[in-house]
């Protein structure tokens, strides 16, 4: 998971910044009262104790598969993967007496092109710095693991087996904090909706587009991982990371005829008490006023050997900025488009994503508590990238990011040129040894990714070189991140 942003900085920089296995099953038809009343209560539990989709071992487990059943070069999901998803994360074959658990350290190291100006973050220096950058702990699979049939009759265990859980609590290691990370409690099954074939859902979640069953969306796209300790360009959409651990979402999404995904959901800004429990802090966050509404509609089909998907999606808020009620609201609209064409043949893995996110902004209560210079701007993220896997074990990826939007010396305020506009590559090669085999004996489906990343800025906050006053030119913030993703 990337570093959170700045929430305090600006209103841009965020105010906000194919094995056989049991597919779920038709809804029993009776004891209907226990069952909403168990499912209310689980999902109750688990917001009120929150414990990336990353290739769990807990998942691998449920399933007795390895990770590259259902992932390419892991989060990178393939069709069986997005299939798992869809399914509420409970698909399995009922063999593994495992509960549903999983922990994951990331060790890393960082250097940038030149020093930082004062330290890197606090504790650190400023260059060259090793941090064990994240430590999590997974509760993920059925809800109730391999346990529902031990513990309830036959009808409800069936029910109860329809329920899945992602929950991931994070320790960060550069800020020294423990939180609740991305978090989803869903509910699906399968049924014939006007002769079509459907899969349907409901979820509960805390940050928009994590249910998304493509790495096009912002929560699951490349790049997967980020140091903590180096520059970052200061402006981002709202819905690429603005909002995440922030709120509580509820929507429904269907699959008709493994063609068309439909999904709508309302998002609401958890309330500052809740926030502190969970370990986020509140301070000068853009929270929603009244609810949010997220959208996103997709199309895929074979082709060519190959699975291609052209879809849309976006959300609309009416935001306070700083959680401040004296001066209205400001308006913030964003609009994306993505595709994505995903090719299996022998040892080669290869995944196209292609995502732009226009946002269009009116800062009614921003420009009036003096947040901004403007009434209203416009932000266009672009990412396009190719990621490749070989032999299950060797990858690599190159994408293409860019920034560009209206400028505004207050709204961008960390930007010495007022501009958000910023460009660049990320380079990255994996090493996955133990993709194939998966871990020891005594905790089986364990696995590792090494990864070397290099980001490459042409352009960082309107800036090319030290022309403008600052003597720090964009390539100055050229990162070279080593990063290790050892799940067990």
């Amino acid at each position: 998971m990337r570093a959170a942003p700045d929430r305090t900085a600006s209103p841009r920089a965020f105010l906000n910044p194919p094995i056989p296995m049991t597919s779920p099953q038709s809804v029993p038809t009776s004891g209907h009262g226990f069952r909403r009343g168990a499912l209310i209560i689980t999902g109750l539990t688990l917001l009120a104790f929150p414990s990336v989709s990353h290739a769990l071992p807990s998942y691998a487990r449920q399933t007795n598969m390895q990770c590259i059943a259902c992932h390419s070069d892991f989060p990178v999901l393939n069709d069986m993967g997005r299939q798992f998803k869809l399914s509420g994360y409970t698909m399995g074959n009922d063999q593994s007496s495992l509960p549903p658990i999983a922990v994951m350290l990331q060790p890393s190291y960082t250097h940038t092109q030149a020093k930082q100006p004062g330290d890197a973050a606090p504790g650190f220096k400023s260059n060259d710095n090793y941090a064990m950058s994240q430590v999590s702990l997974f509760y993920a699979g059925r809800l109730f693991g391999p346990y529902a049939s031990r513990l309830f009759d036959q009808d409800t265990a069936s029910f109860l087996n329809k329920i899945g859980v992602f929950s991931q609590t994070t320790y960060d290691g550069v800020a020294k904090t423990w939180a609740w990370d991305n978090t989803e409690i869903r509910y699906a099954d399968v049924g014939t909706v006007a002769d079509h074939a459907t899969t349907y859902g409901v979820y509960l979640n805390n940050n928009p587009t994590m249910q998304d069953p493509w790495n096009t969306t912002p929560v699951w796209g490349f790049p997967f991982s980020g140091s903590g300790l180096a520059p970052t360009p200061a402006a981002a959409t709202l819905i690429n990371g603005g909002l995440g651990g922030q709120v509580i979402g509820l929507g429904a999404y269907a699959m008709f005829d493994s063609h068309v995904y439909v999904d709508v959901g309302l998002y609401r800004t958890l309330g500052a008490h809740f926030q502190h429990s969970v370990g986020v802090d509140p301070t000068g966050e853009a929270e929603i006023s009244g609810l949010a509404p997220y959208w996103r509609i997709a199309y895929t089909q074979p082709v060519d050997g190959a699975t291609w998907e052209i879809g849309l999606f976006g959300m609309s808020a009416s935001t306070r900025p700083g959680r401040n009620l004296t001066a209205g609201t400001d308006r913030i609209t964003d609009f994306g488009i993505d595709s994505q064409i995903q090719k299996s043949s022998g040892a080669h893995d290869i995944t196209g994503l292609l995502s732009v996110i226009y946002e269009r902004a009116n800062w009614d209560a921003s420009q009036a508590l003096g947040n901004t210079t403007r009434a209203s701007d416009s932000l266009t993220e672009c990412k396009a990238t190719v990621d490749y896997l070989w032999d299950k074990t060797y990858g690599g990826a190159v994408q293409y990011f860019a920034t560009r939007g209206t400028s505004d010396a207050l709204a961008y305020s960390s930007s010495v040129t007022g501009s958000p506009n910023s460009n660049g590559f990320v380079l990255e090669a994996n090493y996955l040894p133990f993709n194939k085999s998966g871990g020891p004996s005594f905790w089986p489906k364990s696995s590792v990714k090494l990864s070397l990343q290099y980001v490459i800025y042409n352009r960082f906050d309107g800036s090319t070189s030290n022309i403008d006053g600052t003597g720090r030119s964009a390539s100055d913030n050229n990162t070279l991140y080593l990063q290790a993703w050892i799940v067990f």
